[in-house]
């Protein structure tokens, strides 16, 4: 669905829409993730991966936790950039060629992902903030330290994910193919 295909009569609507959006994309990754770990040849890679896995699922439960306050529904939104930026994900994984090289597109892919959420989750973090200050819910108190808790998750990741891309790289330049005899 196209961001300004309906009307945006608030802030709280707008709120609604970026947090429907993010429970799709995490479901999303939560789908993904099984390829990437399976593609990704670096063991400190798989396992970041594999407890990212476990992370998102902690993150989708506090956006419904987030729902549940409002009393709304976690449906009605496609993530079509999440879309995108898992469709280029797979393409890593999906590659032949250099395990470093395809591992270091991995982890390019999987910190475009991470950075597309540190700004939707700034956002509505904010959002939640701002009706809280200006009255709109008791709750968007509770909302904004969940939204923080995942913001601050999403930063650590991507922290991670470029310590890990340090040595990945630097082992992928020093690998050469192996020339037949």
């Amino acid at each position: 669905m196209p961001l300004f295909s309906r009307k945006l009569e608030n802030l709280q609507q707008l709120f609604l829409k970026e947090l429907r959006d993010l429970y799709d994309g995490e479901n999303q990754i939560t789908e993904a993730l099984p390829k990437l770990i399976e593609a990704a040849h670096h063991p400190e890679l798989k396992n970041v991966l594999q407890e990212h896995r476990n992370v998102t699922k902690q993150q989708i439960a506090r956006l419904n936790r987030i729902f549940e306050v409002l009393n709304e529904k976690p449906t009605g939104e496609s993530c079509e950039g999440m879309k995108g930026l898992l469709k280029e994900g797979k393409e890593f994984a999906s590659a032949e060629g250099d395990p470093g090289a395809i591992d270091a597109g991995i982890i390019n892919a999987a910190q475009r992902v991470e950075h597309y959420q540190i700004a939707v989750y700034g956002a509505v973090r904010t959002y939640a903030e701002l009706m809280r200050t200006y009255g709109e819910l008791l709750e968007q108190q509770e909302m904004a330290c969940l939204l923080q808790e995942t913001l601050d998750e999403k930063k650590e990741a991507d922290e991670t994910l470029s310590n890990i891309a340090s040595s990945v790289n630097v082992e992928s330049l020093f690998e050469r193919p192996k020339t037949p005899g």
